[in-house]
């Protein structure tokens, strides 16, 4: 192995190993609320992704360039539509649209007319 690789697998274990140590002390009540905004973070990782990929002489480092772009992407992307859908639980609901009234009666059919007059011509 090159030193490279070895160096590429240090830095990814060393991030798997953080990023579980971290998550792992955030408390169940406040860890979706938390983490839904922050994993817009996960854009680093991104970019992270990129350099190996961009640095990789081998199909390893290339595997592992996409692994690391797959999940960040996902963690970007799901942590967008966790906060999503926890702004809809807050927002107000729509007022209920009031009942339409019956049309008001015309003035020949309120004296009673129901058909209309014709007209005299004389």
């Amino acid at each position: 192995m090159s030193t490279a690789l070895v160096t590429d697998l240090t830095i990814f274990v060393l991030a798997l190993l953080v990023g579980i140590e971290v998550i792992g002390k955030v408390p169940a009540t406040l860890h979706t609320p938390l983490m839904s905004a922050a994993n817009s973070i996960h854009g680093i990782v991104i970019v992270g992704a990129l350099l190996i990929g961009l640095t990789a002489h081998n199909a390893v480092g290339y595997i592992l360039a996409f692994v690391a772009a797959f999940f960040a992407a996902a963690n970007v992307v799901g942590g967008y539509v966790v906060t999503g859908r926890m702004l809809k639980m807050f927002r107000r609901k729509a007022a209920p649209a009031p009942a339409k009234a019956a049309p008001a009666p015309q003035p020949a059919e309120a004296a009673g007319a129901a058909e209309p007059r014709e007209s005299v011509r004389s």
